[in-house]
This record gives structure tokens, C-alpha cells and sequence, in this order.
């Protein structure tokens, strides 16, 4: 099959979150089946000198938005079996951030997904299949409908649209949509592009994809409710049958304690004792008491209420209370950095907040932390248990989304498990997992060692996803 992908971020180029890490690990897994795999994203300023030394000009074009012609570059690297095209226009693209700033956002994901679509003929790929990846590329599959099927080279193309999170949606005013895709009045009503008053992206991806996915089993029945469907519940539900959960893997070769050059001491199930000397030497390195017996929970990701940093702010006071170090990492509202600023103050030896997307500290934690808490509000599939899990670092989570599908909590009854979890979203539900994980930390061992040798022998890898998405791609040509 021929495969493109359209995504506006992608590991190792550019990330600023688990998107990348999905269509940069995905990509190559299905290039080793035997599929001809392109992925197509922006040329940002933001993307490592070193790719851009290695790669090479193509061709250029100009695409039409509304009354602008703009300049489209395309940049090739091939990486891993994988073809990347990068689409370059400097007004765009050229600007010190990934995302945000500027106030149009419309105009450069609708640039990126224009240019796309009009990249193909000239470079004279002709895909089965194009994949389309969250808001940002949610206008992909409606322009081929309404715009560009009619023609012979584009009329056989099918459309996949995975969610990542169903929060981001890309909302912006109708007429400056318009203006920039030369979209009509008749496109916006409430069964096509209108939501709620307004042109969104995401809505885009959700009507007029062939299929639609998400990154898990669960999150795909929990988006068809009202509770976590982001007003897109009736949208959704209405197209269920054509809605499928995969679940992600992770890169099993960068995440692999046994030869991550990015920590202390590398091991395996069989030398967990080097697992604490990693421990002992991040307690060193963020000034936290050096001491191996003393618990260590890690967290690692946005800082947002997504996370379920409210219950965190509602216990801290307990949790730090027990015999226990919590580290932070991570970046976002401002309500948390000044929580875990004034926590390291507040509990000296026993507390470290960092507040950066550092690549190697985030290894560095997974692999030397006891437990991971990740009790999120809602979490489409989650990539930080997987790899706690693979590190031997045990996950205490919420069951929500991939999380539940994931992490399933410790039985005595019948030993089976491979963390610890709570249902609801309440501070004290978690209080009680986190003191329940802690009393067989220091009471039990041996449930300990199981947990993470259990944890460490799982498969976290992209071979079963990767053959869930070939089997829909192959039911979606008929």
C-alpha cells in the first residue's frame, strides 16, 4: 500500500507532544512491513540544524489562498525507510515556536493543508491511503471531498482521521476560513464545517474522513459521551460505526533500560539493583536526600489540569507528609509551576520541580523513579505508563482512556496486575492508591519486584498497532 501521512509534528524533527512520538514511531514500523510510507509536515525554524543540513530541495509551487499566492517549497529527507517531505514557506513556518502566537493559526494549518494536496501531482505520489493526524491536518480530508476528488489523480484516495485529543480543535471565525479555502455558505451548516458559530478543523477531519480513529480502545467510547466528547459526542456517536480505538506503542529501541545512553547505569529485570543506583544518583543531582529506601514518584508531562494536577494540589500536603520524594517535570499553567516551585521550597530534600521539556531528565526519571503518577482527568492513550512500564517504574494511574486499557491495579487475591489505579476523579481516591502503592513499597518487596519485572516483560511495542492500522487500511480500499 501506499500511505501518507500528514501530521504538523513528528519524532525526531519536532515535538512538543505524544503526536510526534505516534507518527514518528508509526510511520517506520509500517515502511518495515513493505508499504511505500510518506509523511508530510511543516518546514519550522524549530526542526535540529542537523536534519536540515541532510536535506534536499525537490521542487516549488504556488498555492492559491483566497486572494494570496504563497510560495511552497518541499524539502526530502529519507529516514528509516520512510520518505519526510517538508513543506516551506518562511511566513509560515519561520517563526521561533511550533504553535501559537501569531493569531493565524487558520491560515498556516490551512496553508499546510492545501499545499499538501497540491504537493502530490508534482511529486508524483499517488497514495492509497492519507492519514490525517489531529486539527491541524483535520482540513485534509474535506478539501479532497469537496475540492479535489472530481479529478482523476486525486478521485480513488481514501481518509483516515485519528484523534489524539479531542480537546484541540482548531476553532476559528468562518469567514476568515472562508477567505483563506475558498469554502461557500452552503459548507457551513451544522451537519458539515459550522460548529457552535464557528469554522473548526477538527470537525472538518470527523465528517468528511472515510474512518476515523483514535489511540485507544477506551477513549474511543468515552469521546461517543457527553462528559468527554468536547461537545463532538452527537457528531461522533452518529459515526460510530466507521470509529476504531488503536492503541499506541512506543519506541521500544530509544525507551530500552538495557542500552539507554541517557541514564546512569543501564539494567535489566535480572540487575534491578542498578535501578537504585540510577535513584541515588538523581537524588544527588536534584539536591533530594540521598537514600535508597525512600520511595521516589515521578511526574513527567504538561502541566495542566488535563493531568489531574487539581487532585495533586488538593493532597500535597498528605502525600509529602508520608516517608516520600516527588519530582516534577514538565511545563504549562502557571497555577502549577508556582504549586511545585513553592512545594521544593516548602519541602527541602524531599521535593524537585523542573520545569522544561529535558529529554535526557525525563529518561533519567523513568528509570529511577519507584512509581509514576499520571492521574488524569482524561488521557486519549498516554505514552508516560508505557514507558514506566518498560523501565520497571510502576505506574499509579486513573482509569481513564489508555490509562485503563494499559495499567490494570494490583489483586492480592489472584497476583495478576501491573500497577496501581483509582476510578474516580477525586484527590482522596487517589491519596488512598498512592498510600496503598507505599505500604507494599515498604511492607511487601517481593509485590514490588514482581510488579516491575511484570511491568518490564510487557510488549510496548508499535507490531500490534501497527497491524490494527493495516487491517482497517485494507478494509477502508474494499
Amino acid at each position: 500500500m501506499k500511505i501518507l501521512f500528514t501530521a504538523s509534528e513528528c519524532v525526531p524533527f519536532v515535538k512538543t507532544g505524544g503526536l510526534a512520538d505516534v507518527v514518528g514511531a508509526l510511520a517506520p514500523v509500517l515502511s518495515k512491513q513493505g508499504h511505500d510510507v510518506r509523511v508530510i509536515l511543516p518546514m519550522y525554524t524549530a526542526i535540529d540544524q542537523k536534519y536540515q543540513a541532510d536535506m534536499e530541495f525537490v521542487l516549488h509551487f504556488d498555492v492559491q489562498l483566497g486572494w494570496r499566492r504563497q510560495y511552497c517549497g518541499i524539502q526530502k529527507l529519507v529516514k528509516d525507510g520512510v520518505t519526510y517531505y517538508f513543506l516551506d514557506n518562511k511566513y509560515y513556518f519561520g517563526r521561533p515556536y511550533v504553535y501559537g502566537l501569531g493569531g493565524d493559526e487558520y491560515e498556516r494549518y490551512g496553508f499546510f493543508c492545501r499545499a499538501a494536496l497540491n504537493a502530490l501531482p508534482l511529486l508524483d505520489f499517488q497514495p492509497d491511503i492519507i492519514h490525517a493526524h489531529d486539527w491541524q491536518s483535520g482540513m485534509v480530508p474535506a478539501l479532497l471531498k469537496i475540492q479535489y476528488q472530481h479529478l482523476p489523480f486525486y478521485a480513488n484516495m481514501r481518509t483516515m482521521y485519528t484523534i489524539h485529543n479531542l480537546q484541540y480543535q482548531g476553532i476559528f471565525g468562518i469567514k476568515e476560513v472562508q477567505d483563506v479555502l475558498g469554502l461557500g455558505d452552503d459548507l457551513f451548516t451544522s451537519d458539515k464545517l459550522e460548529c457552535y458559530g464557528c469554522a473548526n478543523f477538527m470537525k472538518a477531519g470527523l465528517v468528511y474522513s472515510d474512518v476515523i480513529t483514535t489511540v485507544s480502545p477506551s477513549y474511543a467510547e468515552e469521546i461517543t459521551t457527553a462528559y468527554y466528547g468536547e461537545r463532538m459526542d452527537g457528531l461522533i456517536r452518529a459515526r460510530h460505526d466507521s470509529l476504531y480505538g488503536v492503541l499506541n506503542g512506543i519506541d521500544v529501541d530509544e525507551y530500552n533500560p538495557e542500552t539507554d545512553p541517557l541514564i546512569h547505569k543501564t539494567y535489566t529485570a535480572d540487575t534491578l539493583e542498578l535501578k537504585v543506583e540510577n535513584k541515588m544518583q538523581l537524588q544527588r543531582d536534584l539536591g533530594l536526600e540521598v537514600n535508597a529506601d525512600i520511595p521516589l514518584i515521578a511526574m513527567v508531562g504538561r502541566l495542566s489540569n488535563q493531568k489531574g494536577l487539581d487532585l495533586v494540589d488538593c493532597v500535597l500536603g498528605d502525600i509529602m507528609s508520608e516517608n516520600v520524594q516527588l519530582v516534577v517535570l514538565g511545563m504549562g499553567e502557571a497555577r502549577y509551576t508556582n504549586l511545585f516551585s513553592w512545594a521544593e521550597q516548602q519541602y527541602p530534600g524531599k521535593m524537585a520541580a523542573r520545569f522544561a521539556m529535558d529529554h535526557q531528565l525525563a529518561h533519567r526519571l523513568y528509570a529511577s523513579a519507584d512509581f509514576f503518577l499520571m492521574p488524569s482527568l482524561f488521557e486519549p492513550c498516554g505514552l508516560s505508563q508505557l514507558i514506566s512500564l518498560r523501565y520497571g517504574t510502576i505506574p499509579i494511574v486513573r482509569e481513564t482512556g489508555g490509562l485503563r486499557d494499559t495499567v490494570l491495579s494490583y489483586n492480592k487475591f489472584n497476583n495478576e496486575g501491573n500497577g496501581f489505579t483509582f476510578l474516580n476523579y477525586n484527590a482522596h481516591d487517589m491519596l488512598n492508591v498512592i498510600r496503598r502503592a507505599l505500604g507494599y513499597y515498604r511492607d511487601q518487596k517481593d509485590v514490588i519486584t514482581m510488579l516491575r519485572k511484570r511491568g518490564m516483560a510487557g510488549d510496548y511495542s508499535w507490531t500490534h498497532s501497527a497491524a490494527d492500522y493495516v487491517s482497517i487500511y485494507e478494509k477502508m480500499l474494499g
